[in-house]
């Protein structure tokens, strides 16, 4: 049965080249800058490690690598939820920049999701969006016990934001004034976008023998990872961006496990919170994507944002998938737009529309 499996990895394998093939086609029209004009090789990605941090335990065990900045004692914290195959440095721009604008008025609290960075592993039964939304409540049990919330999530951080404020709609949405949803949809992925380009009988037969036989895991991560890998390289980036912007987003892909990769990537197609928006529908909203997104396309940010009465659209031009390091200038502006919001209590009457970049 094992070998019966493998060999059915073996053959899904057939599928690389057009895959492969898409991502070659990204690559030659997203070129990165010459190195000797790269502004970015000498930007220290990993510069939040120096924050004070600890680790939250989640219900059930799973340990959750955090990071914060600002006191304690700020009228407001903005907890960053990072997406697929990524970790928290992804909010790099976000976290230097917006320290700097905000000073001690605003607490920021980053963190791994499981399976991701220094977060502990996962076992498949544990890769759903809903069990998500639990660590995020878990993070702000612990670290943010008190005060006023506003939450930014990208890509499937955005989802982990609307399961929590789904689950526990007295105990976190009671006290979110403000959410940003970046690069991400309340449901239907699994017919447009990443999960449309990844349905392949090899990421199918590696995710049962995952679950199956743990110990035949190693015979196919190099299938999985050179199906997946390409798909979220391609659609990282829109515009020329640096070499060491590049690097810094494949490795943290690379650094994911394949486990991870593959048991999550079934739990985004199967996402769905449209119940968690009455939840927010109250507060100070922003959906933010770029337009040329692969992952979750700009169409599904424009449908979450219908839905939701306070929400600032922006679409920023020519942006890929990771939005918030190709265009971390008008990322900072809108999320410091809807802190202003969120905190002065103007949610705006009326949907609003924003094309930046």
């Amino acid at each position: 049965m094992i070998t019966a499996k493998i060999a059915g990895i073996a053959g899904g394998a057939a599928s690389i080249a057009a895959v492969a093939a898409v991502a070659g086609i990204a690559a030659v029209r997203r070129r990165v800058v010459p190195v000797a004009a790269d502004s970015c090789r000498r930007e220290d990605f990993e510069a939040m490690d120096a924050d004070r941090g600890c680790v939250v335990a989640t219900g059930d065990g799973v340990p959750l690598a955090v990071r914060e900045v600002g006191p304690v004692t700020a009228p407001v914290t903005v907890v960053f939820v990072h997406g697929y195959c990524l970790r928290m440095q992804c909010w790099h721009y976000q976290r230097r920049e917006l320290a700097r604008r905000w000073g001690d008025d605003v607490r920021m609290v980053f963190y791994d999701q499981r399976g991701h960075g220094r977060s502990g592993d996962v076992s498949p039964d544990e890769c759903d969006i809903g069990r998500l939304g639990v660590d995020l409540a878990d993070v702000i049990r612990s670290v943010v016990p008190n005060g006023p919330l506003v939450l930014v999530g990208h890509s499937m951080g955005g989802m982990a934001v609307l399961a929590a404020c789904r689950q526990f709609p007295e105990s976190i949405a009671e006290r979110v004034v403000g959410v940003g949803l970046m690069s991400t949809t309340a449901a239907g992925l699994a017919h447009s976008g990443l999960g449309r380009n990844l349905q392949n009988p090899a990421v199918d037969a590696f995710r049962t023998i995952v679950r199956t036989a743990p110990g035949a895991v190693q015979v196919g991560r190099g299938v999985v990872r050179s199906i997946i890998a390409p798909v979220l390289r391609a659609a990282s980036f829109g515009t020329e961006v640096s070499p060491a912007l590049v690097a810094f987003a494949e490795q943290m892909t690379h650094d994911t496990s394949v486990v991870t990769m593959v048991n999550f990537l079934k739990a985004l197609e199967l996402h769905d919170e449209l119940d968690a928006l009455p939840a927010i529908a109250d507060v100070a909203a922003l959906v933010l994507c770029g337009d040329d997104d692969w992952v979750i396309p700009y169409d599904k940010s424009l449908e979450l944002a219908d839905l939701l009465p306070h929400a600032e659209m922006v679409r920023v031009r020519r942006a890929g998938h990771l939005v918030q390091l190709e265009f971390p200038d008008e990322v900072n502006d809108a999320v410091d737009r809807l802190v202003q919001r969120a905190t002065d209590g103007q949610i705006q009457a009326r949907p609003t529309r924003r094309t930046v970049g």
